[in-house]
Order: structure tokens, then sequence, then C-alpha cells
């Protein structure tokens, strides 16, 4: 198979070595991802570097951009020149399969540039064969039944080249064109700073990378994988820990902590009867029933012995969907003060909240917490802080 040129192809016809199956063996550095949640690997040849786009919970764009580091080394650089909030540009020289297993990012996708002033060229054939090859290439990383669908997102996207560019495209790929989100997505914009070209942002993945496999139940006002899976590095994870998750409704926090690193254990404890029911099937489904403990149990009164846990993450209601701000004010400083009987010196506790002057007031001069950093981020039209405290 012809290797393709240092950036993904713009205009020559050559189909890019993207398959699935050639992966190098063992696992990515770090975060190690859970063993039930990832693929067989196999060796891989070389590909050369070429540029992606990933989509990231706003606010996140540094721990993204610090597990592609460790995990691809010097095989990532970050192009930080024309990001936009929320996303991260880099080169990568490996399969792009491994992208698709990137735990604190949404969405990665493969860029295409065409020095084209409108997006009617795209439909020469020169450039539509370049956009065809690629998307092929694309759908070697899933299953073939993964993709059935595709969709342009683009300024326009309901004008008629627009329409006719994901017509013929999804009947020459053997798809069908999708008026909204589809299998295949492909973005059309301006290049950063240059207004008088395109690139198309084709995903590597058939969902987002955020909709996780195991996720088999959910409830309103679950928290987002990916801000859980930061969240979970945040912990400073380590495999002697023993971590433990505060009204853990639906085990998010839980399995993607124990997709980074082993623990010694790893607890949930919810009041809600059926929220636990909820996260017994999504551990069940993540392959984790021997490895996290669910309890039915208060989080302002735990059966935990004082100084016996090393790190701590909850997700505390908002007070929007879940909760209310009157009952908040109460549960935040119980759970604060429970958090810190059962935690060591030293240990850390990651909490996500949208209640943020409740929970400054609360850590201001405070005997019992040291603030490390405090993250805003984006989620679900809402702005919570993370807030990573270290016990006293």
């Amino acid at each position: 198979m012809t290797q393709p040129p240092r950036r993904l192809p713009q205009s020559r016809p050559q189909r890019p070595n993207f398959r699935r199956t050639d992966l190098p063996r063992g696992q990515p550095p770090a975060p190690r991802p859970a063993k039930s949640l990832t693929p067989k690997s196999a060796p891989a040849p070389e590909i050369p570097e070429a540029v992606f786009v990933a989509d990231v919970a706003e606010g996140l764009e540094r721990i993204a951009a610090s597990e592609l580091r460790r995990r691809f080394d010097d095989r990532f650089e970050r192009l930080d020149k024309g990001e936009r909030p929320g996303e991260m540009r880099f080169t990568y020289v490996g399969n792009p399969y491994q992208l698709t297993t990137l735990q604190t990012v949404q969405a990665v996708y493969a860029v295409q540039h065409f020095a084209v002033p409108r997006p009617k060229a795209l439909l020469g054939h020169q450039h539509f064969t370049a956009l065809l090859n690629q998307i092929r290439a694309i759908r070697d990383l899933s299953p073939p039944e993964a993709y059935r669908t595709l969709h342009i997102n683009a300024a326009g996207s309901e004008s008629s080249v627009m329409k006719r560019l994901r017509d013929e495209l999804a009947k020459a790929a053997g798809l069908e064109p999708a008026p909204d989100e589809g299998d295949l997505l492909i973005r059309l914009r301006h290049p950063p700073g240059e207004d008088g070209a395109w690139e198309a942002l084709l995903r590597l993945s058939p969902r987002p990378l955020a909709t996780r496999a195991w996720r088999v139940c959910n409830r309103e006002g679950a928290l987002n994988a990916t801000i859980a899976s930061a969240m979970a590095f945040l912990t400073q994870p380590k495999p002697d820990d023993v971590f433990l998750n505060l009204l853990c409704g639906t085990a998010t926090l839980l399995i993607e902590r124990l997709a980074q690193e082993d623990a010694q254990s790893a607890v949930g404890y919810d009041e809600d009867e059926s929220a636990l029911d909820c996260a017994r099937r999504n551990v069940e489904a993540a392959g984790l029933a021997d490895k996290i403990k669910l309890n039915r149990g208060d989080a302002r009164d735990l059966p935990v012995a004082a100084k016996s846990v090393d790190a701590i993450c909850a997700d505390l209601p908002f007070g929007h969907l879940v909760g209310s701000h009157e009952g908040n004010v109460e549960l935040y400083p119980a759970v604060l003060r429970e958090a810190a009987r059962v935690l060591k010196p030293g240990g850390r506790c990651v909490i996500i909240s949208h209640e943020v002057r409740l929970m400054e007031s609360l850590l201001d001069d405070s005997p019992h917490w040291a603030t490390e950093q405090v993250i805003r981020v984006a989620q679900g039209g809402l702005n919570p802080r993370i807030f990573v405290l270290v016990r006293k």
C-alpha cells in the first residue's frame, strides 16, 4: 500500500494506511486503559506525521495535552497557533487508531487542507478523490458495520453545494446522507488564519470518544466521562491507592479511575439505590465488577476508618438537574468534613461543583483543606469548577 505524504493528502489521491489492526504491541505507557475496554494489539509499520484536531471539554486542554505527551512522547507535537477554546491542534506520528483510545478528549479528527477559495471546488475530481480516500481510510479503523451514515457540519451546511457534496460523498462511500449527526462526521471550515482556504476535519470514530462503551445505563446529570477521567488524573493515581468515590451515582468516576491505573481498593457510596443499580450495570459492562465495590451509604457519615483513604473524588449535586441550592448549603460542609476525616494527611480530594461561591466560602481559611488549583470547565451548557484539594 502506498504510504501517505508528510501531511494528510490534499491533492494526490493516495489512501492513508489507517488500518485498525496495525497497532503496536502492548499498552500505551500512561494512563493505562482498562483491559476490558482495550482492543487487542498487533505490530504496525510507522506512519508519517499528520495533523489532527481534538475536541476537549473547555478548560481541560492542558490535561488532554499531558495525556498525549505521556502516551506518545516525541510522536506528538502540539500546534498552539490558531487553536480555538476547547480544541487541541497537533501533529502525530503513528497509527491514528491509537488516538481513539484517548481518555480525556471528546473526539479526534484527521485534518485535510485544501487551497481552494470555495467549498464547491471540493466537488472537483482531485479534491473529491482525496476526501473519499480519507473516508475509506478512517472507516478501516472500525468494524465495517460501524458506519452507516455521513454528515457534513459546516456554515451553510443546508446550501445546495454542501448538500451535493454530502450526498455524492455518501453515495461514493456506500453510506446514507444524514441531515444531522452521522457516523462519519466531516467538519468543513477555514483553517486558522486562512480565509482563502478550507480544511476538512474527519472524525476518527463513529461516535465521540466521550461516549464510552461501558455506559449501558445513564441518568440525568451524569458526569461526562472525559471530565471524570481528568478528575481521576488530578488525584495522581497510584496502584496502591485506597480510592473513595462519594455520591458515586452511575460509577463514572470509579470506572475512569481504574481505566488509568489499578488501585488497592475502589469503593463508591451513594444513598440512592436506583443509582447504585445503574452503577452496577456500568461496572459490569466495564469488566470491573471484581475490582469496584458499590455500597449504599451517606456521604456525610461513612462506615470508613479515619485517615484510611489515599484519594477521593466526588461529583457534588449542582443544584440544577440534581439537588437544590438550599440542600447543598447543608450537604456541602458535611461532605467536606467527612472527607477530611477519612482522608490521610497529604491525600488528594478532587470535587466538581457548580456551587462555586458555596465551595469557595467553605474552603476559605479551612483548617482541613489546602486548595491546590481550581479549574473552570464546560459541561452541558454550565461552567462548573474542579476543585483540587489536599488534606492538611
